[in-house]
């Protein structure tokens, strides 16, 4: 017998029938109820045994894809010291979620939330030619950020299983090659998972870099909002989404500027109604605070600022919307009057603006508005740029085919890091005529245990969770009915026998429980492949066959159950590839 299979009264696997209140997803509430998680404090878990095999069962497929790519394993240090991320410029920057302490000697240092500064230290006292790239290494462990609202479970935890991989080549050629072998990995690992995912285009956020895709599990549960198109391969999520911009003019002829009352009127809603226009002839003018003063950035009054889009072009590390007294200092008015005409400040305004006309905005007074404004002739803009949001009316930024928006999880993120890390950390080799040039790094995480979570949000029903077979802790689950019949008994523990010695998973229900407490909790646990053994069933010599996934269920000799069970488990791995 392979240590693959278990005996349910031999296992530690304590179920719920209740939903419990803390769950606010399903797979939350599946992975408490299925007993393979337990909370021990805000987004920190206790993996149980089914829980944690189906972790592993995940690793491992990552291991072997990351092997097969020619990725080289390590296991890097979860205490990093502060200085090295001060080095890097990130120590700041990071933000709370990097939880930092002090040790007895009172050295910074702390738990690594990514390991860009740590594998970059590695590799520059190690790597010195170019005869040593390229390389690429990884490594599952685990992470901590000390988010401030952790929810969802594992979703999104504290505390939490990532592989992290990092590439160091010689020059851009080299790094998009094995940017290009990650993606790759990474379609194929999904895929082998029994994931229906989509790779988008994404912002690379605090880990920095050029350019990155994340991987979205399709799930109508996603906590992210994606776009792709229904006519090319684009896809993004939406802070990322590009608008196609426009450098057309307005054409309309310029009207005499006209202030009117507007009293406690403020709101896109409020002033259009009262003003009997539409809201894409207005203008909002929202004022920001960031580390180099107040800016404003303008939007049409239908549309919602990007505030990602705002913060890459603005090149800042911190922005946020301006209190009410920052406005007041900046436009000489209260919240909800603000507008371009004599701001002192930097203006920076969606490609949307340059086509309007006439416009309707904020007079910079109290209870006022501004009728017929125009830029170039009563305000001027620092600069246009795609500051906005995408909507269902725009059209793709690539081949302005029809957008199509979902919701998805994000399982993966891969970044083109250029030579942020190396420049910083003084990463550098010798080329081959001699010269010093820094590494060019790309980066690639994958976060395991949600897997596991985007698993059972894309693949479940009302009675649980509904595994692929290729990360169930299990693959095939037998439930003798009447243990108190020697015949059941016995043909379920040859099956057990049979089946564990082909190398096949087994889970044997040897509880004395009734047979609807049985099969509930088999439906619960999801485990792909259900063999129920019965007097029922052996009155014709048979055992009944039935995959999760599916109603339909069918009798097979048990003479001949091992084979024929082996045959639907390879079958269902097949369905995979």
């Amino acid at each position: 017998m392979t240590p693959l299979s278990r005996r349910y009264s031999q296992f530690f696997i304590p179920t719920l029938k209740e939903v419990p209140a803390e769950a606010e997803i399903i797979s939350h509430q599946l992975m408490l109820r299925a007993g393979m998680i337990r909370k021990l404090a805000a987004g920190i878990y206790n993996y149980l045994p089914f829980g944690l095999m189906a972790l592993k069962k995940v690793e491992g497929i990552v291991r072997q894809e990351m092997d097969r790519a020619g990725a080289i394993e390590v296991l890097l240090p979860e205490v990093q010291p502060g200085d090295l991320w001060m080095e890097s410029g990130r120590w700041d920057y990071y933000g709370p979620e990097l939880l930092r302490f002090r040790d007895r000697h009172n050295r910074e240092s702390c738990l690594g939330p990514t390991h860009e500064e740590v594998v970059t230290d590695l590799v520059r006292r190690e790597i010195h030619s170019y005869k040593q790239l390229p390389i690429i290494l990884y490594q599952i462990q685990t992470k901590f950020r000390d988010e401030i609202r952790p929810r969802f479970g594992v979703m999104r935890a504290r505390e939490f299983t990532m592989k992290d991989a990092y590439s160091f080549d010689i020059d851009e050629e080299g790094a998009n090659r094995s940017y290009e072998l990650m993606y790759t990995a990474y379609g194929a690992i999904f895929r082998r998972c029994g994931l229906k995912f989509r790779a988008v285009e994404a912002d690379t956020g605090a880990i920095g870099g050029s350019f990155s895709h994340e991987f979205m599990v399709l799930a109508d549960t996603g906590e992210d909002d994606i776009v792709s198109c229904q006519n090319c391969p684009y896809a993004s999520n939406l802070e990322k989404a590009e608008v196609r911009g426009d450098d057309s003019k307005a054409t309309e002829a310029e009207k005499e500027l006209q202030v009117v009352d507007t009293p406690g009127i403020k709101t896109v809603d409020e002033v259009t109604r009262f003003l009997s226009v539409g809201p894409e002839k207005l203008v909002k003018t929202l004022i920001y605070q960031t580390e180099d003063g107040p800016i404003a950035a303008l939007v049409r009054g239908d549309h919602e600022l990007n505030e990602t889009k705002l913060k890459n072009v603005l090149k800042v590390q911190e922005l946020a919307m301006a209190d009410p007294e920052t406005v007041f200092e900046v436009t000489g008015a209260p919240m909800g009057f603000a507008g371009a005409i004599g701001l002192k400040v930097r203006k920076v305004a969606d490609f949307s603006i340059n086509q309007m006309s006439n416009m309707v905005m904020g007079a910079n007074e109290e209870d006022k508005h501004i009728l017929n404004v125009n830029e170039g002739r009563d305000f001027q803009v620092d600069g246009y740029a795609d500051l906005r949001l995408i909507t269902p009316s725009d059209p793709c930024p690539r081949c302005s085919g029809e957008l199509r928006f979902g919701k998805g999880i994000e399982v993966g993120h891969i970044f083109k890091l250029g030579t942020k890390y190396s420049k910083a950390l003084k990463a550098t080799f010798l080329d081959k005529n001699g010269r010093e040039a820094p590494i060019v790094m790309g980066c690639y995480g994958i976060g395991i245990g949600r897997v596991v979570a985007a698993a059972i949000e894309q693949s479940h029903d009302e009675n649980g969770i509904i595994f692929p077979i290729s990360i169930s802790p299990f693959e095939v689950t037998i439930l003798p009915l009447e243990l108190h019949e020697a015949r059941v008994r016995n043909v379920a523990e040859d099956l057990y026998q049979h089946l564990s010695d082909l190398g096949v998973a087994v889970f044997l229900d040897d509880r004395d429980e009734r047979p609807g407490f049985k099969l509930k909790d088999a439906d619960l646990l999801g485990i792909p492949v259900r063999i129920t053994v019965s007097i029922r069933t052996l009155e014709s010599n048979s055992i009944e066959i039935k995959l999760r996934s599916r109603p339909d269920l069918r009798l097979a000799p048990v003479d001949m159950a091992p084979k024929a069970i082996r045959e639907v488990v390879q079958g269902l791995y097949d369905s995979l590839k």
